[in-house]
């Protein structure tokens, strides 16, 4: 959630006593499920207290992460777990917070970046063509076993390809390689 985002566009959530959660912008209640759909969507949201007025947004956060390692969606290995409990109560404490932030905001930046290297690189590449029409056929195929699905669009015609366009193909792919290995550095 973003620290800019200002009073006006914050979401206040109440918790009651009962462990309910009270969405005051939508006047309902809704569950953990659903903040963890607002934080997604990048929906800045404040968790309160509904008898104290204290700020409890931290506490509801790391319940979420709880439900969603609980769930089979772990993401968090055991040896980060035990060096991140480790940390409590060390002098380095204070630090950990801001080095986190700061090494998410980097993979972020660094996974954008990869993304519009492999956007760019697929415009210029012969073989996205027959990408597009692997996934429409995909598509077509997983929508004649789901009820309900949209009528699939027929693929385009594969265009013939030569030998100069394996060569061509042969370089982007060079060129692809070395655009990722200097994002990787």
């Amino acid at each position: 959630m973003a620290d800019t985002a200002s009073d006006d566009d914050t979401v206040i959530i109440k918790k009651y006593a009962n462990r309910r959660l009270y969405n005051t912008r939508s006047s309902s209640y809704i569950t953990l499920d659903h903040l963890a759909t607002m934080t997604r969507e990048g929906i800045n949201y404040k968790v309160l207290d509904a008898k104290s007025g204290n700020d409890i947004t931290h506490t509801i956060l790391t319940q979420i992460i709880m439900e969603e390692e609980s769930n089979g969606e772990q993401m968090l290995p055991v040896n980060f777990l035990r060096e991140l409990i480790g940390m409590y109560g060390n002098s380095m404490q204070s630090l950990i917070p801001h080095y986190l932030e700061a090494s998410m905001d980097n993979f972020r930046a660094n996974q954008a970046k990869l993304h519009k290297a492999f956007e760019d690189s697929l415009g210029n590449n012969p073989l996205a063509k027959l990408a597009e029409q692997n996934m429409a056929m995909f598509k077509a195929a997983a929508a004649a076993f789901m009820p309900g699905a949209e009528k699939p669009e027929p693929p385009p015609a594969a265009p013939a390809a030569g030998a100069d366009d394996l060569a061509a193909l042969r370089d982007q792919m060079a060129e692809i390689q070395k655009r990722l290995d200097s994002l990787g550095k």
